[in-house]
Order: C-alpha cells, then sequence, then structure tokens
C-alpha cells in the first residue's frame, strides 16, 4: 500500500507561484510513473498537469508548458510540482499519482487558487 500526501496549495495573484509536493511513504525507486493531475471547477474528470516515467523524460499539458515543472527529490521522498506565472483558469484540485507495481495510487488532493 503507498500512501500519498499533497501539500502546497493555497490562494494566489495571477502571476504568482506555489510549489506543491507529494510525500510518498514508500522508497521512489519502486515507483514506475508518477504524475500530478487537476479537476478544475465544473468538471468531472481529472486532467494531466505533469508526469514523468521512471527513468523517463517529463511531459506536460499543452497549457502548462514553461510554467510548470515536475521534479523528484529521492532523498525527501516527494514529487514536486513548480508552477509559475499561475493564471486563474490554473484554479483547480491538484492529485498526485503514482503507479507502483503495476497499482494505480491518489493522493487527497490540495487546492489550488489563482485570483486577485
Amino acid at each position: 500500500q503507498v500512501q500519498l500526501v499533497e501539500s502546497g496549495g493555497g490562494l494566489v495573484q495571477p502571476g504568482g507561484s506555489l510549489r506543491l509536493s507529494c510525500t510518498v511513504s514508500i522508497n521512489m525507486f519502486s515507483l514506475e510513473y508518477m504524475g500530478w493531475y487537476r479537476r478544475t471547477p465544473g468538471k468531472s474528470a481529472r486532467e494531466l498537469v505533469a508526469s514523468i516515467f521512471s527513468g523517463g523524460q517529463p511531459n506536460y499539458a499543452d497549457s502548462v508548458k514553461g510554467r510548470f515543472t515536475i521534479s523528484t527529490d529521492d532523498s525527501e521522498n516527494t514529487i514536486n510540482l513548480q508552477m509559475s506565472n499561475l493564471k486563474p483558469e490554473d484554479t483547480a484540485v491538484y492529485y498526485c499519482n503514482v503507479l507502483c507495481r503495476r497499482t494505480d495510487y491518489w493522493g487527497q488532493g490540495t487546492q489550488v487558487t489563482v485570483s486577485s
């Protein structure tokens, strides 16, 4: 069983920055895939924001390319999402997702609100 805990969400003005972190309960070398998703207001489905396969290159949604960066810190067991130049349309609940031994795990989500 893998537990994921997101943190770092909050209220930020347009153009501002936030850093989300997802703390993973196991050694990250066991993870095959790591990603951040979001569910925007009024939508039922989560959309991919950024992802990375173990040993692979990051992948980003077109809407966040050049503004968001996904990274991992193996010493801290975290998957991070650095978000810059935030826009009101980035307002959403952000979820961490990992694949471990072909099983999917999700965090509880953290709210990001971009508003003046």
